[in-house]
């Protein structure tokens, strides 16, 4: 098996910068400082709290909604879907009944309009700030 020049031959060390237009190089993510992301949603309002259940996770809490976060290589992101804040767990949107409830094993707080608009908002912001 040939080895370095005998297999290649002799030419010019390729500039893989040219192959990249200007343009393209604006689309490339960059991935995002964690400790940015926790600073800017703290200064947003938000609590940020660890649980021992998810050592992995950050709780990000506000007016009882909460979410957790997990690293990627992107950054910040959502676990699953945000939820309302019962006691020192999340309780999942759910339906028991007929009703819309937020449920966390057998605790179950009313999944009421105003709490439903507040837990909406709450993800949209935290949505958003992520993306920064």
């Amino acid at each position: 098996m040939a080895r370095g020049a005998e297999r290649r031959g002799f030419r010019q060390i390729q500039d893989v910068a040219e192959h990249f237009a200007i343009g393209s190089l604006r689309t490339l993510q960059v991935s995002m400082d964690p400790a940015e992301q926790l600073q800017q949603i703290y200064l947003a309002g938000f609590e940020l709290k660890t649980f021992d259940r998810f050592p992995k996770c950050v709780g990000v809490v506000r007016e009882e909604c909460i979410a957790l976060l997990v690293p990627s290589p992107d950054g910040l992101q959502m676990l699953g879907t945000p939820g309302w804040q019962i006691g020192e767990v999340m309780g999942v949107l759910t339906e028991v009944g007929g009703r819309q409830v937020f449920q966390a094993k057998q605790d179950m707080v009313e999944a009421t309009p105003e709490r439903l608009e507040k837990l909406r908002r709450f993800r949209e912001e935290l949505a958003d700030l992520l993306q920064r």
